[in-house]
């Protein structure tokens, strides 16, 4: 799992530990198992947010994990053209690579910790997939795609799209030097990372070494998740177990703590998760495919507006089918 590495990680800025007198560990509310699923032209996911419930994850929508898959010469798949509308698609690539285009000439290539960050708004078509090349090679394909919802008065936004090239994210670690921290987007212990959301959301990804402990300040007015892409650990002050494709919710507090098994599978040496949080919307949620809305009414106007070519037209030097 490259993603974004470092060659000495104890020379990062260090995440001191919370006043324990003044922070309150958050507890852990459940621990989930995402069923898997297929997606797009067949690659397949775990579908992260499946099983937990939907009132606790405001305001994230769905979650995939993409793989981790390697694929033989011929066989990695993508998605074809389809609309969205109403809510941001993030896609973070940890290993392999994806191929971006959209009607309102958004797009470019991620790799090994790279994002896009798409803003549906009023409505975009888009495209995912790998890059030729990879298709006739094949290889590794792993990664995370995020719906971050919106609110009523921002589902009309122009759409927008974000490259965040790998280089870009603050790198942190822990206390005891145990945890390398990626902050994607948002504000961890008082370090920004590169993303600019309309939904106020924090995203990091952490790799936390066998028999280390994370201990991350977190905003009170935030929920959290933990998601386990690979690895075993545990989660909460009563360390619940956690292990690949497991999500973890947390209730109030203002610190999360995740520790990783002294012992570790020799494929995952590490325990990796995905650190989630937001602001809570609290307005009604109307989800119909690739458009998320308040009302009926709101999707059965998409629907209309898609079918009468209203959320852009495929580009004349479009890429796939």
């Amino acid at each position: 799992m490259p993603a974004v590495t470092v060659d000495d990680i104890t020379n990062l800025p260090h995440i001191p530990l919370p006043d324990p007198l003044a922070a309150h560990e958050r507890p852990v509310l459940s621990v989930t198992t995402a069923p898997h699923g297929v997606e797009g032209e067949g690659f397949p996911v775990r579908r992260a947010f499946a099983a937990a419930d939907p009132r606790l994850l405001d305001p994230f929508v769905h979650m995939d994990q993409m793989g981790e898959v390697e694929y033989a010469p011929g066989e990695p798949k993508g998605t074809p053209w389809h609309p969205h509308r109403g809510f941001e698609t993030v896609t973070y690539m940890i290993d392999g690579t994806f191929q971006h285009q959209d009607s309102v000439g958004g797009g470019g290539v991620i790799t090994n910790g790279d994002t896009q960050w798409m803003t549906a708004g009023a409505g975009i078509l888009h495209i995912e997939r790998p890059p030729e090349a990879l298709i006739a090679s094949g290889g590794l394909f792993h990664g995370i795609q995020l719906w971050v919802n919106l609110p009523a008065v921002e589902k009309w936004v122009p759409p927008r799209y974000q490259d965040i090239r790998a280089g870009t994210v603050a790198l942190l670690t822990s206390y005891d030097g145990g945890t390398l921290l990626r902050v994607i987007a948002g504000d961890v212990a008082g370090y920004h990372g590169p993303g600019i959301t309309h939904t106020p959301i924090s995203m990091a990804h952490a790799t936390v070494s066998p028999g280390a402990r994370l201990v991350l300040p977190w905003p009170r007015e935030f929920n959290a998740l933990v998601y386990a892409l690979s690895g075993q650990g545990t989660v909460g002050s009563d360390a619940r177990p956690l292990a690949t494709g497991q999500l973890a919710v947390f209730g109030d507090g203002d610190v999360v703590t995740v520790a990783a098994n002294a012992e570790q599978e020799s494929r995952h040496p590490a325990l990796d998760v995905l650190v989630l949080g937001g602001r809570p919307i609290r307005e009604p949620v109307a989800w119909y495919g690739p458009f998320v809305m308040n009302t009926h009414a709101e999707i059965a106007q998409a629907l209309s507006d898609y079918k009468a070519g209203k959320m852009g037209v495929v580009p004349a030097d479009h890429i796939g089918v």
